[in-house]
């Protein structure tokens, strides 16, 4: 194969998606780096970024359609060659604006670059998908519902499953629905030094098309596709990147002034810094990850925002709580599967287990169990994850209470916007919120109360 460089958003699509098939890499961090060296247009860049994550979160249903056409099996194929085929359908399936004669003479050439050889591969296969794709028929949705969503809506069997036999057929297929949508870019403001309306306006008048969040008090909605890090806001510390669910979870927890608060799992430190932000920076919070190289991350971000009320220790919070003393307020933001994040990390798709939720699990009730032993009578304690698994959230709740009556269930009413608990009682303790319910990330939200 011809040494090849990345010349448009096509072969650096391509690129990536190698990177991420061939040697594991994450797509969001090989579809940043592989930006950050080529030279492309923002036109491009889009592109680039919706061939990315759009054939990765598709990839069961463009090989669906694909394996029909060959003579040989799609994994015996060149990686380079299976990745192409991939992207090129996503685009003839998904990207209406794309002229499908467009798609596949780029295609050719992209072939003709890396192996003369394949061209002809190639174009035959594309040339034959549209001809034949009217003809390849779905699994029955009555009698395979399972594998019909799988196919459709590109996800394993077993998490279609797991999410039907949770929440039923409708709330699980809207889910797989949502986790193929392109994320939205929120910030969250800086309440300590600016408020909502104000970042607004500064915004708007800076030419940025922006609109305030209807989950969060603290949010704000970009509705165009930009480099945040460009935006002199961002850069003066007035806002910071986070996506609306996560800003609940600091509110949920509601810290105050002058209070001890720990946070457990604090990297990369958004929920971190909106506690002291809700602080008023005054008090202290004491940020903890067991990643030595992701404190870093965390002083970054409260250096950029001004905040001065963060200490930060690397080490197993298991190890770092006995020492630490007791807490008015713990933060556990633990460890999960991942699976109200998938629309932003769609490869989280294609390398989880089922094995993985009891194995995060066992781990999450250890954290639990240790870190509730930090926190002072009459304190608060919040839960979360970024996930949508039963055995993760309500079951990890239910089951820590069960054993531990010096604790409750603490009502979230008053310290979550309206709109995320309607329809929960007066005193629910904890909400799960689905991808599909605000277009933003799957979340798990518990408050419980050490009782005095």
């Amino acid at each position: 194969m011809k040494t090849k460089t990345a010349t448009n958003a096509r072969d650096l699509a391509l690129d990536v998606l190698l990177q991420v098939e061939t040697r594991g890499a994450y797509s969001n961090l090989a579809l940043t780096n592989a930006l950050r060296h080529a030279r492309l247009d923002p036109r491009d860049v889009g592109l680039a970024t919706e061939l990315v994550y759009g054939t990765i979160g598709r990839i069961n249903t463009l090989d669906y359609f694909l394996t029909p056409l060959l003579k040989t099996p799609l994994d015996k194929l060149e990686d380079w060659v299976r990745n192409l085929l991939r992207l090129s359908v996503y685009q003839l399936l998904y990207l209406d604006r794309v002229p499908p004669f467009a798609v596949i003479n780029e295609a050719v050439e992209i072939s003709k670059r890396r192996s003369r050889q394949a061209s002809g591969f190639v174009n035959g296969v594309l040339r034959n998908f549209l001809r034949k794709k009217a003809d390849i028929k779905m699994p029955s949705l009555e009698k395979h519902w399972i594998r019909r969503i799988s196919i459709e809506h590109s996800h394993p069997e077993w998490m279609v499953k797991l999410w039907e036999q949770a929440y039923g057929r409708d709330i699980a297929e809207a889910i797989c629905i949502a986790n193929n949508a392109r994320p939205k870019i929120t910030l969250r403001v800086n309440s300590h030094r600016i408020s909502r309306d104000e970042l607004l306006q500064q915004l708007q008048d800076s030419g940025v098309e922006a609109h305030a969040s209807e989950v969060s008090p603290y949010g704000i909605l970009l509705d165009q596709g930009l480099d945040v890090t460009k935006l002199p806001a961002f850069r003066e510390g007035l806002c910071t990147v986070q996506d609306e669910s996560s800003m609940l979870v600091a509110q949920a927890l509601a810290p105050e002034k002058g209070m001890r608060v720990l946070d457990c799992c604090a990297a990369p430190g958004g929920k971190t810094t909106h506690l002291a932000e809700l602080m008023q920076d005054e008090g202290e919070v004491v940020a903890v990850d067991i990643h030595e190289h992701k404190i870093e991350l965390i002083q970054n971000i409260a250096d950029r925002l001004d905040l001065r009320s963060i200490t930060m220790q690397a080490g197993d919070i298991r190890d770092v709580v006995g020492e630490a003393g007791l807490f008015d307020r713990i933060l556990l933001d633990a460890p999960c599967s991942g699976l109200g994040v998938i629309r932003r990390k769609p490869d989280l798709k294609w390398v989880k287990v089922p094995g993985d939720i009891q194995e995060i699990a066992d781990i999450q009730r250890d954290l639990l169990q240790i870190t509730a032993q930090a926190l002072k009578p009459d304190g608060v304690l919040v839960y979360s994850t970024c996930t949508v698994a039963p055995q993760e959230n309500e079951a990890m709740i239910r089951a820590f209470l069960a054993e531990h009556p010096e604790f409750s269930g603490d009502p979230l009413q008053g310290h979550l916007p309206d709109r995320v608990l309607e329809g929960a009682e007066p005193d629910a303790f904890f909400v799960q919120i689905f991808p599909q319910q605000y277009e933003s990330d799957g979340f798990f939200i518990a408050r419980l109360r050490r009782n005095s």
